[in-house]
């Protein structure tokens, strides 16, 4: 039974990982560029896969720019809880923008301007010339 079962869930491996990997691309940001956002939280959504936060941009034309995060369980990880950001905060974002110039990005980290609290959303930032580098 088994040497019959093994061959079919080798098999079946390649179309389980596939969709995964593609799923975790870090392509659609631009990791030779960052920008920061300074502006107000608008709604911050602590869902999986992904948190997302929306930031009310100060200045003209106002916009409002979507930021992808990790996952909520990373987040805590690293120290973050569901009440780390609320709708009014003043912030400032650091992004990797979107290739495609729409108002989004991969989120760097956050800074609250009320309280100067610094909260980071990854273990490792991709430098401007696209390399890993350690967070302290």
């Amino acid at each position: 039974m088994l040497s019959r079962a093994l061959p079919l869930a080798i098999a079946a491996l390649p179309f389980l990982a596939g969709p995964a990997s593609a799923h975790h691309s870090y392509a659609m940001f631009d990791g030779n560029k960052v920008i920061t956002l300074k502006g107000t939280v608008d709604e911050f959504r602590w869902t999986n896969p992904h948190v997302a936060l929306f930031v009310k941009v100060e200045g003209a034309p106002e916009a409002v720019w979507a930021v992808e995060l990790t996952s909520p369980g990373n987040l805590t990880r690293l120290g973050w809880a569901r009440s780390s950001v609320k709708p009014g905060d003043k912030v400032e974002v650091e992004i990797n923008p979107l290739r495609d110039g729409q108002h989004g990005g991969g989120f760097r980290s956050l800074k609250l301007v009320a309280t100067g609290q610094v909260l980071k959303g990854r273990l490792y930032d991709i430098g401007a010339e696209g390399g890993k580098t350690a967070t302290p």
